[in-house]
């Protein structure tokens, strides 16, 4: 009898312990589907917790890239050069040829094409004009592919005259693995990118001050030529109220792109830059892509502007950083080749160039003059000539 409730006691335990109904995934996902979602979290953060703070993140994206912003090199990739649908981050390109082939402060009229454009919208009416600039805020900060059509029927003077105009810079950038089909990012046949061209691109389009400042945007508000209230867009990329330092760039999604994120953050002078396509956790991932970036490829000081060259009476015209991990310093090595004094180079000042390498790649160059004291004496020396002329 006694054995007999022993084992019914236990019996009853077992049913009842959580470890054993973890087991019945269909029974938890019927009684407790939040608990479910939350565990599941739970084990992402300890996943990661659990990573070396030396090796760089995992991610759920099917392609990405980190980039530093000032020298394009690409720090950390995955599927780099693969092919993906890009969403809205295609408006990055709509932006960067709009600032650079149309003229701010023109104002545009909305067409019906526009208007009826289907997606994320800023609510354009047929007629209403609003200047270039704001329509460019409206992209990126709301995407609006209204204002993508608006946009690139008045810079390109057709949509398609657009396109042109947008594969005719990516082919100037060498972003080989990247077509436009049009500038708002609706699915589209032949419509792609890969995470390293975007990174690229990226990067290119934060060296524009305008942009730079419409991407940084967390609130814009814009005079409506209609109503007497006026437009307020709030910027829809969370990262820039996530991530400390934040400073960009543009939110995607559609139903065959899924998301896609393009984010940038600037912290001790570094610029950092991180592409996700298809990642469904994007903004716990670029926040630990940053991270790993900031910690582990600090912008690093290689020489100073006006450091001497040994026994030569030249120095180095400009200062020039790079990221580099720590054992990446000691490979650095560096070249000196001289112009020839009949060349354009030598004419224009400059008596050579320094080359930095990386071990075997080739990372910069920076061209060599002569020392201050050389130039001095050089000029005290025409000075003496011409009052003996005189």
């Amino acid at each position: 009898m006694i054995h007999r409730k022993l084992a019914a006691v236990i019996a009853f335990v077992l049913l009842w312990n959580p470890i054993f109904q973890a087991g019945n995934a269909e029974a938890i996902k019927m009684n407790d589907q939040y608990k479910v979602l939350a565990v599941s979290k739970e084990k992402k953060k300890s996943n990661r917790k659990k990573t070396n703070s030396s090796e760089a993140p995992r991610t759920g994206a099917k392609a990405f890239a980190l980039i530093d912003v000032t020298t394009g090199r690409i720090l950390h990739s995955d599927n780099g050069e693969t092919r993906l649908p890009m969403a809205s981050t295609t408006k990055i390109m709509t932006a960067i040829v709009a600032l650079e082939s149309g003229k701010l402060n023109d104002k545009v009229k909305t067409s019906k094409r526009a208007v009826g454009k289907e997606g994320s919208s800023i609510y354009l009416r047929l007629g209403e004009e609003m200047t270039l600039q704001h329509l460019i805020y409206g992209l990126m900060l709301r995407s609006g592919n209204d204002a993508a059509v608006a946009i690139a029927e008045h810079v390109g003077g057709s949509e398609d005259g657009f396109v042109y105009m947008m594969n005719q810079k990516s082919e100037e950038l060498g972003l080989e693995n990247t077509s436009f089909r049009n500038p708002h990012g609706l699915d589209q046949k032949e419509h792609y990118t890969s995470a390293h061209d975007l990174a690229q691109l990226s990067a290119y389009a934060l060296h524009n001050k305008h942009f730079q400042t419409i991407v940084q945007t967390k609130v814009k508000v814009v005079p409506n030529p209609i109503e007497k209230w006026d437009y307020k867009w709030t910027n829809k990329n969370k990262m820039l109220r996530f991530y400390a330092g934040a400073d960009g760039v543009k939110t995607g999604y559609t139903s065959n792109a899924l998301r896609c994120l393009v984010s940038s953050a600037t912290r001790n002078g570094q610029q950092l830059a991180v592409v996700t396509l298809n990642d469904g956790d994007d903004w716990n991932d670029h926040q630990a892509l940053l991270d790993y970036g900031f910690a582990h490829y600090p912008l690093t000081n290689v020489i100073e502007k006006g450091y001497k060259l040994e026994g030569q009476p030249y120095e180095i015209d400009a200062s020039w950083s790079y990221p580099l991990r720590t054992e990446e310093q000691s490979k650095i090595q560096r070249k000196v080749e001289w112009f020839q004094p009949n060349s354009l180079d030598y004419r224009l000042g400059h008596r050579g160039k320094l080359s930095i390498w990386l071990e075997d790649k080739l990372i910069g160059s920076i061209p060599i003059k002569n020392s201050m004291q050389v130039e001095t004496n050089q000029l005290e020396t025409n000075q003496r000539k011409t009052t003996q002329t005189q």
